[in-house]
């Protein structure tokens, strides 16, 4: 938000420079991104009268002026279009620095001699305008300088306000902040009451009360709108970054930038039957001021009359009913609408305005009579006219509710860590507009309607610490009873999952909680994600049910930028929606694309497969201390290749899935490469076996390698696992070294290859105890699995 220093100093004046200021309002938490000044030096302009203008004899487009300086006149040779008698304008006179070190001198244009300069806004770097001299009021006094009558030693303070400060949003709110940094007062103009002085008023039906519980407005008859608004008035909005339009536009952008409640004017010509502010209706679509056409949503809030849409309420209002040359009749508004209702619609609709800025954050729910008085008393000067009855629509049900807050003494001490005087204390409150009654223990606060971010105790310290001074809290060394927290030696920290899978070479991603529809409906068609009411943008107006859409968008973004091996990680919350209320699922995601190896001379250039990663997470698995716990069973997914699909299992229990991305969901993505993606519970990965100590033994181990040939449909996990069930307490490792199909295999079939390890803690083994074990093994395999012996 861009203001003058000058406005500001008008309502409270410290005595600071620019610059102490600036750093004062920004160590308030209000941040200072930059001062300019409102005109670049220059010097020896004056407010010059043209007497007279008569044609050059040599030139057509030049004009010789007799123009007066208040002390003299001289000859000037203009050439600019709006030149003529009667006009005041800038006159650089002989000697004049003008920007870019440009000093006017006696010259002759066509033979003509030329004392001075008449003077555009460009050329006094004021704006861009060039087109013609730079019109002054009609009552601007000849002679004076030009910098002291526009009061140009004026400098432009651009303040980034956060989302929680609205009531910043406007010279009142900054004015209030620095009056109580310096314990000053502030001196706000007097907004009287107007009295009527036409009986006519205008029907006012609110049907959406709890998104506008308060609506104002009045008819002024009878301006004149070709009146201009006064050079005061177009100076602080130029300052502020608002261009002039007319008086009427004028004033209500003058008081938006001075209270920080937007309103608008229509024009009662224009308008039938009476105001209805509603919700819009399916179909329905308005021309706004901007020219686009918009069709409406029926979630969004309009000011309407009995034939159709006036406005898009807090937006922008529409060109059918806007104030025009023709406009004698105005309808001004001045309303309150609901922030929550409010947010985002703007936005939706691809547009944000300075009303929708602050109407979005919060406007002050009792700030609207007093604008419309304000406006009144302006428009009322400049163009005239009669003001009708104020009229105020409220409905108190639905105007915000503020509760008083409590602030105990105790706990200023305990929280800033310093003991304020109650003194200090009441009139920081109280100068923050609070109304204040000393209790007991503290003292009781009744918010403002203008501040919505203070609703808890926690809300006030940080006021008491921000006008006290960040800067000035005291420094003392951090004094507690700390005491370490137990580590149960069953439960892993994510810190050890994120040191492993950084050894095995994946960084880990931080991406959004929040993902494109699309890209969510993708990787799960199946479940209906929860929509935000309020997104970011298009892109990010979901909450996500799974982190593989943000992660492959990760892999995507590097590969999209020539990186040809890509490994990340990311541990985070899956948002997943139930009858009862939303699920909050803890997981960690894992995705890998491109070489297997980083490029290197001692190794052979491969691309990764489904095994990789399926080895990448199965040594991490092994962490728990109980890999036998987990297990991989075929499975499919509608992202997924039907072919490589695990869902991963822990103790029976579902609790992940890995694969490789389906050949079409890559290509509709733009990945060329093979990607394999894995996501699994992370509390099923935390949770790990007690450690136990077993003594090595002393005697040696008789291995043993079976090779079976079985149908392709048997998996190596279930074979296995009734492997172990008989082949006794002596096995100590089973391991599959070999998976065979092709020359001399039923191509039904396929080939098993199994390494059986025995010991005893006691004795060597004898060879007939092995016999016998790997006999019940051979035995159990060709009963239950038809298997053959490969010799």
């Amino acid at each position: 938000m861009k203001i003058s220093e000058q406005w500001l100093r008008e309502w409270v004046s410290p005595a600071l420079s620019t610059e102490e200021l600036a750093h004062q309002i920004t160590m308030a938490g209000l941040e200072v991104d930059a001062i300019d000044p409102v005109a670049p030096a220059f010097s020896g302009v004056v407010v010059a009268e043209i007497l007279s203008v008569e044609p050059h004899p040599d030139a057509d487009k030049l004009r010789v002026c007799a123009v007066s300086t208040g002390q003299e006149t001289v000859q000037i040779v203009c050439g600019a279009p709006n030149v003529r008698v009667g006009l005041k304008a800038p006159l650089a006179r002989v000697g004049a620095e003008l920007p870019g070190d440009f000093t006017i001198k006696p010259a002759r244009l066509r033979g003509m001699e030329s004392m001075g300069m008449l003077c555009a806004e460009q050329e006094l770097g004021l704006s861009a305008a060039s087109a013609g001299l730079m019109e002054l009021s009609a009552d601007a006094p000849v002679g004076t300088d030009l910098r002291k009558y526009l009061c140009l030693d004026d400098n432009v303070i651009d303040i980034s306000i956060t989302p929680n400060r609205a009531d910043c949003l406007g010279i009142s709110g900054i004015a209030r902040e620095v009056g109580l940094l310096n314990n000053l007062p502030v001196k706000a103009p007097d907004f009287p009451r107007i009295v009527e002085s036409t009986a006519q008023a205008f029907a006012i039906d609110v049907n959406a009360s709890e998104a506008c519980p308060r609506y104002v407005g009045r008819i002024i008859k009878g301006i004149d709108i070709s009146r201009p608004s006064p050079l005061w008035l177009q100076e602080k909005l130029r300052r502020c970054g608002i261009r002039t339009i007319d008086a009427v536009v004028d004033v209500t952008n003058y008081v938006l930038l001075e209270l920080g409640q937007p309103m608008h004017a229509f024009d009662l010509d224009k308008l039938q039957g009476g105001i209805v502010v509603r919700m819009a209706e399916q179909g329905e679509s308005m021309e706004l001021l901007d020219g686009q056409t918009q069709a409406l949503r029926s979630d969004t809030l309009l000011i309407a009359d009995h034939k159709g849409p006036l406005a898009m309420a807090g937006i922008m209002g529409g060109r059918q009913s806007a104030v025009s040359a023709q406009t004698v009749d105005l309808f001004l508004e001045s309303a309150f609408f609901a922030p929550h209702l409010l947010a985002g619609k703007a936005r939706s609709y691809g547009l944000h305005t300075e009303s929708s800025h602050r109407f979005e954050r919060g406007v002050d729910f009792q700030l609207q009579i007093a604008a419309m008085e304000r406006a009144t008393q302006l428009l009322l000067e400049i163009v005239g006219g009669a003001a009708g009855p104020l009229q105020e629509v409220v409905s108190q049900a639905d105007l915000p509710v503020r509760p008083d807050v409590m602030l105990r003494a105790a706990r200023i001490e305990k929280v800033l860590g310093f003991d304020l005087p109650a003194g200090s204390v009441e009139r920081i409150l109280r100068g923050l507009g609070l109304g204040v009654t000393a209790t007991a223990d503290g003292w009781q606060c009744a918010v403002p309607s203008w501040r919505f971010d203070i609703s808890i105790e926690v809300d006030l310290l940080e006021e008491l610490a921000r006008v006290y001074g960040y800067n000035n809290l005291p420094v003392k060394q951090i004094r507690a009873d700390l005491q370490m927290r137990p580590q149960p030696e069953t439960a892993l920290s994510i810190r050890h999952l994120r040191r492993h899978l950084g050894a095995r070479g994946y960084r880990e991603a931080i991406t959004y909680s929040f993902v494109d529809p699309e890209l969510q409906q993708l990787f799960d068609p199946e479940l209906a994600p929860v929509a935000l009411k309020n997104p970011i943008s298009a892109e990010m107006a979901v909450m996500r049910t799974s982190l593989l859409p943000g992660l492959v968008s990760a892999v995507l973004h590097n590969v999209n930028r020539q990186q040809p091996r890509v490994r990340l990680f990311e541990s985070g919350l899956r948002f997943i929606p139930g009858d009862a209320a939303l699920r909050q699922v803890p997981t960690l995601a894992m995705v890998c694309t491109g070489q297997r190896f980083s490029e290197s001379w001692s190794t052979p250039a491969a691309q990764l497969d489904y095994f990789d990663l399926k080895g990448d997470l199965e040594s991490l698995l092994a962490l728990t201390r109980v890999p036998a716990a987990y297990g991989f069973e075929a499975a499919s997914h509608p992202a997924l290749h039907p072919g490589q699909t695990a869902r991963i299992t822990r103790k029976g229990q579902d609790v992940g899935l890995l694969g490789a991305l389906h050949p079409s969901v890559g290509a509709r993505l733009g990945l060329s490469a093979p990607l394999f993606v894995c996501e699994i519970d992370l509390d099923a990965v935390l949770e790990a076996a007690q450690t136990k100590f077993s003594e090595l033994s002393k005697f040696p181990e008789i291995r043993r390698d079976l090779a079976v040939v079985v149908d392709k449909s048997v998996t190596a996990r279930h074979l296995m696992e009734q492997v172990r069930s008989v082949a006794g307490t002596y096995l100590t490792d089973l391991t599959l070294f070999d998976v065979y199909t092709g020359k001399g295999i039923d191509p039904k079939r396929k080939s098993l290859a199994l390494g059986l390890t025995f010991r005893d803690q006691s004795r060597t083994l004898a060879d007939e105890v092995v016999n016998l074990a790997m006999g019940q093994v051979i035995d159990l395999l060709e009963k239950n699995y038809n298997a053959e012996l490969r010799s």
